[in-house]
C-alpha cells in the first residue's frame, strides 16, 4: 500500500492545452477511478450483504420490490416499481411521460406506508413531488428485444443468445438517474459527510448498480428459471443521455478540476514506475488482449463513432508491438510506451491512459478522495486588472477570438420551458437566443479583454463592467484550478456536445459508448460489474468482454 506520508514519484501532468480540449475529452475511458469502480470497491472492502425483503410482482412482472444494504454504517433501500407499458409510450426521449419501470433510492429501510407512497409517485417522475427521505430518482424501459427473447429461452428451459446478449449488453436502459434535490429529493449534502457516500454520484452509482441487478431478478421471474451466471455478469444497465448532462461540467469547474487533476496525477505516478515485475507485465499484457476484444465487440452504427472504432482496432496491435519483453523490462517502461504513443490518435491513447493506470490500484487509488471538493469559484475584487490581464494572456489565448462572425457563434445554449432540461438553439436559424444560458464562457473572457486597456482594480472594472462579474470569477479561479475550464468554443459551430457526455460518462465509468448523434448516446454501466453474491471480487472489470 502506498504510504500515505510519502509523495510517490511522479512525471509532469499533462498540461490542460492538451487534456481540456474537446476532441481528447470526447474519447476518455472509464478508469479503476470512476465512480462506479470506487463503490464495487467500497461495497467489497465492507463485506456489504444485499437483501429483497419485498418482492411484489405477479407473473408477468409487474409490481413492486424493495431492496437494501447496509453501507458506511447507513442502509439505504432501492424501491423498483414495474408497469405495464402500452408500446406507443415507450421512448427514451425527454418528453416521455411513462416508463417500464421507475425507482427511488431510500435513506433507511422503507415502512409499508412509505413504500406505498413510493409505488404511487415514482412512476410519475417529474410530475410527483418527493421527501428528503428519497436519495436519488430514476427510471429505465426495457430493451424490448432482449428481454422479451430472454423470457422466452428462459421458458423454454434454455438460456438467452450469447450473441445477442453480447451484441446488446443490457435488459434495460435508464434514461433519468437524477439527484441533489431535484422535485423535492434530498440535497447531496445530507449524505454527502457519510462514510463511503462523500464521493462524487455515489449514491446514483448505487441506484445503477442495485437497478441492475433487479433487471436479472425481473427476466428470472418473469421467464421462471435462472440466467446463467456468465451471461447474467455481462448483462449492465442501459442508458440513454442527452444534452441534460452537458453543462455540467461547465457550471462545476472545481469539481471538474478534481476529477481530471486526480486522474492526470494518476497517470503521472504510473509513468513515474521505474521498474515493473514480471507479474505486473502478465496483468498489462492480459488487459492489452482484453482491450483488444473489447474493441473487436464495440460496434456502432454511427459513421464517426465507428471510424474511430476502426482506427483504434488498426493502431491497437501497432501499440502492442511496442510492449517488448525487452521494453517492458528496461527502466521507465511505462512512461517510454506513453511516449511512443504520441504518434497514435487521441482515442487509442486515451484508452492506452486507462489501462496503464489499470494495475496500480496500490499506487493510485488513493487520489478517489481527492474527487470530491467543497471548493467553489471565488471573485477577487482586490486583484489589480494588470494582473488579471496577465492571467488572461497566460491561461487564455484559445478563447481570444471574433465572436461576430457566424461560425463563432453558430449555436446557443438554452433551458427548455416544457422539461426544464438543457438544449441547443442555431442562432441564425432558431428564435430563442435572448433566453441563452451563459456556457458561451470563451466570449464572456473574450469581451472581458477588450475591457482591461485601463488600470486599477477589478472592482473598479466591475463597477463600469458589472457584466463581467462571472468572466472575471472564472479567469480567477483558472488560475488555481488548472483543469477547470473546457478549452473550447461551446457556441462555435465546431462543439460537439457529446465529446462533454463522454467525458462525464467515463468517469462514471460507462463503456460502450453508442452515440445517436452528437447531442445524446447510449452507453452500457455496470457490466461485467460483480453481481450481489460477487462483491469479494469487485475489481477486474475494466473493460469487459463477453468472454473475459
Amino acid at each position: 500500500m502506498l504510504d500515505q506520508n510519502v509523495a510517490p514519484p511522479q512525471m509532469s501532468l499533462r498540461t490542460p492545452d492538451v487534456v481540456m480540449r474537446l476532441r481528447r475529452m470526447g474519447a476518455s475511458f472509464p478508469t479503476r477511478l470512476s465512480f462506479l469502480r470506487v463503490l464495487l470497491r467500497r461495497l467489497s472492502a465492507e463485506k456489504a450483504h444485499i437483501t429483497r425483503p419485498v418482492w411484489a410482482m405477479d407473473s408477468d412482472g409487474f409490481g413492486h420490490a424493495v431492496y437494501s444494504v447496509t453501507f458506511g454504517g447507513h442502509v439505504y433501500s432501492l424501491v423498483a416499481v414495474s408497469t405495464d407499458l402500452p408500446p406507443e409510450l415507450r421512448t427514451d426521449r425527454v418528453i416521455a411521460s411513462a416508463w417500464d419501470t421507475a425507482y427511488v433510492l431510500y435513506d433507511g429501510v422503507p415502512s409499508g406506508d412509505e413504500i406505498a407512497r413510493i409505488v404511487a409517485t415514482a412512476p410519475l417522475q417529474e410530475a410527483a413531488r418527493f421527501t428528503v427521505r428519497d436519495l436519488v430518482l430514476s427510471r429505465a424501459n426495457k430493451s424490448v428485444r432482449l428481454f422479451a427473447h430472454t423470457v422466452e429461452r428462459l421458458r423454454a428451459g434454455g438460456q438467452p443468445d450469447a450473441g445477442l446478449v453480447r451484441s446488446i449488453g443490457y435488459l434495460m436502459r435508464t434514461t433519468a438517474v437524477y439527484g441533489n434535490g431535484k422535485f423535492g429529493i434530498a440535497d447531496r449534502d445530507v449524505f454527502a459527510t457519510r462514510d463511503s457516500m462523500g464521493g462524487p454520484f455515489m449514491a446514483e452509482m448505487l441506484t445503477v448498480w442495485l437497478i441492475r441487478g433487479f433487471t436479472h431478478d425481473l427476466v428470472e421471474h418473469v421467464g421462471g428459471a435462472p440466467l446463467d451466471a456468465h451471461l447474467k455478469r455481462h448483462l449492465g444497465i442501459g442508458n440513454s443521455t442527452g444534452l441534460g448532462m452537458a453543462p455540467f461540467l461547465v457550471s462545476h469547474p472545481m469539481l471538474l478540476n478534481a476529477w481530471i487533476t486526480s486522474r492526470e496525477t494518476a497517470l503521472a505516478r504510473v509513468r513515474a514506475i521505474e521498474t515493473l515485475e514480471a507479474a505486473q507485465v502478465g496483468v498489462i499484457y492480459k488487459l492489452v488482449a482484453r482491450a483488444a476484444q473489447h474493441l473487436a465487440e464495440w460496434q456502432v452504427p454511427d459513421d464517426i463513432g465507428q471510424q474511430r472504432i476502426d482506427q483504434m482496432r488498426r493502431e491497437w496491435p501497432q501499440l502492442a508491438a511496442l510492449m517488448t519483453p525487452d521494453v517492458m523490462a528496461g527502466r521507465m517502461p511505462l512512461d517510454r510506451l506513453w511516449l511512443a504513443s504520441a504518434t497514435f490518435s487521441i482515442d487509442t491513447q486515451e484508452c492506452l491512459a486507462a489501462l496503464m493506470i489499470e494495475p496500480f490500484g496500490g499506487l493510485v487509488d488513493d487520489l478517489c478522495v481527492t474527487m470530491a471538493t467543497q471548493k467553489c469559484v471565488t471573485l477577487d475584487p482586490s486583484m489589480p486588472c494588470a494582473e488579471l490581464q496577465a492571467l488572461i494572456a497566460r491561461d487564455w489565448a484559445w478563447a481570444m477570438g471574433d465572436y461576430e462572425i457566424p461560425e463563432a457563434c453558430h449555436q446557443f445554449w438554452y433551458v427548455s420551458e416544457a422539461k426544464a432540461e438543457p438544449r441547443l438553439g442555431l442562432r441564425h436559424e432558431e428564435d430563442g437566443a435572448a433566453l441563452e444560458s451563459p456556457l458561451d464562457i470563451a466570449r464572456q473572457v473574450a469581451c472581458l479583454a477588450q475591457d482591461l486597456q485601463g488600470g486599477g482594480s477589478v472592482a473598479a472594472l466591475l463597477a463600469r463592467h458589472p457584466e463581467h462579474r462571472a468572466a472575471v470569477r472564472r479567469v480567477q479561479s483558472l488560475d488555481r484550478a488548472p483543469y477547470a475550464e473546457i478549452r473550447d468554443n461551446l457556441i462555435g459551430q465546431d462543439c460537439l456536445p457529446i465529446d462533454m457526455l463522454r467525458c462525464k460518462l467515463g468517469f462514471f465509468g460507462a463503456a460502450k459508448f453508442d452515440p445517436k448523434s452528437d447531442r445524446w448516446t447510449r452507453i452500457t454501466l455496470c457490466q461485467g460489474a460483480p453481481l450481489r453474491d460477487e462483491l469479494g471480487d469487485a475489481d477486474d472489470w475494466w473493460l469487459p468482454t463477453f468472454d473475459a
